[in-house]
C-alpha cells in the first residue's frame, strides 16, 4: 500500500532489554560501574552518571516524543547492534532493530525472561493469593494471570461480543460524535475504557466506567514518569489513583461474588466471571484482592494501547486522504450490504483487509510502546543475524514468540469496529496541524488531537 511517510525511514525498532547483565567473575563495584574485567565481556557504551545513569536523558526524549533520538545517538557512538546504559538504577542493555527483536524474542525462557522495573509494584502492586498460595513474584503473577486470558480472550468469544462492539460505538456515535469538533483522544478513551469495562469487569453502568476513567486519567501519565514519590508528581498521582481503582474494582469483585452465590448473575464470559468461577492448578479459587489487582491491569493495559492506536488511525486518516477514500469505499460496500440496524458480524470484519493493513501502517508508525523489559538468565552472546530481503521481526506491535500480546485480536476487532463506524459516518481535519506528538505510557498527543468533523451527506 501507499500509506507510507518518510519520517517512518528514521523509526528505530528496538527492544529495550533490562538485563542484570551476568559477572563473569565476582568483582566489587560501585554505584552502576562494572569492574574493568566485566567491561571487557559488555557491550560498548556507557552508564553515565553515579546512580541516576542516563535516566533523566532517556525520560526527557521519551516524554517528547523523540526517544529514537536516545537511540540513533547511541547507535552511532557506540554500535548499531547493541549498547550499553545505565537506567533507574539498573545496568541496562539495548538491542536495536529486527535482529534484537528476533534475538529476544526466539530466546524467551531460554536466555531472557519478562522482567518488570521494582517501581512498578508501586502502581501495579503485587498482591499474594491468600487462597492458593501464589508467589509474591510479580513477574510470577503476570505469568500466573496470562494462563487465564486464552480461556477469555478465544475467538469465537471474541466473534459473539462484534454486535456489543458495534452497538456501543453506534451508540456513542449519537451521543459523544454529535458536534462539529471533539477532542480525538478523550472521545476515543471513552469508547476503549467502555468496551474493556463490559469485557473485563462486566460493567455496563455509565457511571461506573466514567468514575473508573477519572482514575485512568491519573494513571497514564504516571507509568513511563520518573519514578519519584513525591506529592505532586505523575508517579505519586498513578499510585494513589491505582490504589483508589483497585479498590473499587475489589468492591465490584465481591458484589459480583456474591451474586453469583445467590444466583443473581449467571456466569459470563468476562475476565471478571471466569476468575471467580476458575479455580488455579492446586483447585483453590483466587482471592478478590488478587483478582481485582489483576483485572485492574489488564483493564488499564487493554484501554490505552487501543486509544492510542485509535487515536493515531484518525491522525494519520485526516493526513493521506487517498488512503481514507480507500477505507470508505471499503467500508462503504460493508455498510450497504446490511439491513437497517443490522450490526456487523465476524465476516464482515474480515473482509476490512484494506483497512487492516492502513491500522498496521500506522502501528509501524507511531509503535505503542518504548520497548520490552528482559532479564538475562544466563550469560549469552549477541552478534546479530544476517538474511537477504526484508528481514523478519521488523513489525512487532504485539510482541513476538511467546510472549505474543494474548489480546491482539480483541484489538483487532475494536480497531476495525471503530473505523467502520466513525469512517462511513464522518470526514475531519485536524484543527492543531502541528500539534506535538507526547509520551506518558504510550504515544498520544499533547492537546488531545482536536478535530472538525464533517459528516456525509446522506
Amino acid at each position: 500500500m501507499e500509506f507510507l511517510f518518510p519520517l517512518s525511514l528514521l523509526l528505530i525498532l528496538i527492544v529495550l532489554v533490562n538485563i542484570f547483565l551476568k559477572k563473569q567473575k565476582p568483582q566489587p563495584t560501585t554505584g552502576n560501574h562494572p569492574s574493568d574485567e566485566q567491561i571487557q565481556h559488555l557491550p560498548p557504551g556507557s552508564t553515565g552518571l553515579p546512580l541516576i545513569g542516563e535516566t533523566l536523558d532517556y525520560f526527557f526524549k521519551l516524554k517528547n516524543g523523540v526517544l529514537e533520538k536516545f537511540v540513533a545517538e547511541r547507535m552511532k557512538n557506540y554500535s548499531s547492534k547493541v549498547f550499553r546504559t545505565s537506567l533507574i538504577g539498573q545496568p541496562t542493555a539495548i538491542l536495536c532493530g529486527p535482529e534484537g527483536n528476533k534475538f529476544l524474542f526466539s530466546n524467551e525462557k531460554k536466555l531472557v525472561q519478562v522482567w518488570i522495573p521494582s517501581y512498578f509494584d508501586k502502581i501495579f502492586p503485587k498482591v499474594d493469593n491468600a487462597d492458593s498460595g501464589v508467589a509474591s513474584s510479580n513477574t510470577e503473577q503476570t505469568k500466573l494471570i496470562r494462563k487465564q486470558l486464552p480461556a477469555v480472550l478465544k475467538l469465537e468469544n471474541l466473534i459473539s461480543y462484534i454486535g456489543t462492539m458495534d452497538t456501543v460505538m453506534k451508540q456513542q456515535l449519537r451521543t459523544e460524535w454529535n458536534r462539529e469538533k471533539i477532542y480525538v483522544v478523550p472521545t476515543v478513551s471513552k469508547f476503549t475504557l467502555t468496551l474493556a469495562c463490559r469485557f473485563f469487569l462486566g460493567i455496563e453502568d455509565p457511571e461506573k466506567v466514567e468514575e473508573i476513567s477519572k482514575y485512568v486519567r491519573d494513571i497514564d501519565p504516571g507509568i513511563m514518569s520518573i519514578p519519584i514519590d513525591f506529592p505532586g508528581t505523575n508517579f505519586n498521582r498513578a499510585i494513589k489513583a491505582s490504589k483508589m481503582m483497585r479498590e473499587k474494582i475489589q468492591l465490584i469483585v465481591r458484589q459480583t461474588k456474591i451474586d453469583l452465590q445467590e444466583k443473581r448473575a449467571s456466569v459470563s464470559k468476562n475476565l471478571l466471571m471466569h476468575m471467580l468461577s476458575t479455580a488455579d492448578e492446586n483447585g483453590q479459587f483466587f482471592s478478590e484482592s488478587y483478582i481485582a489487582s489483576h483485572v485492574f491491569a489488564l483493564v488499564e493495559g487493554g484501554y490505552g494501547t487501543v486509544t492510542s492506536t485509535l487515536t493515531f488511525i484518525m491522525k494519520y486518516l485526516s493526513e493521506f486522504p487517498h488512503v481514507y477514500d480507500e477505507v470508505l469505499k471499503e467500508q462503504m460496500a460493508i455498510a450497504k450490504s446490511k439491513e437497517q440496524n443490522e450490526v456487523l458480524t465476524w465476516e464482515d470484519v474480515r473482509s476490512m483487509k484494506y483497512s487492516w493493513n492502513v491500522a498496521r501502517e500506522v502501528l509501524r508508525l507511531m509503535p505503542l510502546t518504548s520497548g520490552a523489559y528482559r532479564e538475562a538468565i544466563t550469560d549469552f552472546t549477541y552478534a546479530g543475524f544476517e538474511g537477504n530481503g526484508p528481514p523478519p521481526f521488523t513489525f512487532t506491535p504485539f510482541g513476538g514468540g511467546p510472549r505474543m500480546c494474548p489480546g491482539h485480536e480483541y484489538a483487532r476487532i475494536v480497531v476495525l469496529v471503530f473505523m467502520h463506524n466513525v469512517v462511513t459516518k464522518f470526514r475531519w481535519e485536524k484543527l492543531l496541524p502541528k500539534e506535538k506528538v507526547v509520551h506518558n505510557a504510550i504515544p498520544t498527543m499533547d492537546q488531545g488531537l482536536p478535530v472538525r468533523l464533517h459528516p456525509h451527506k446522506q
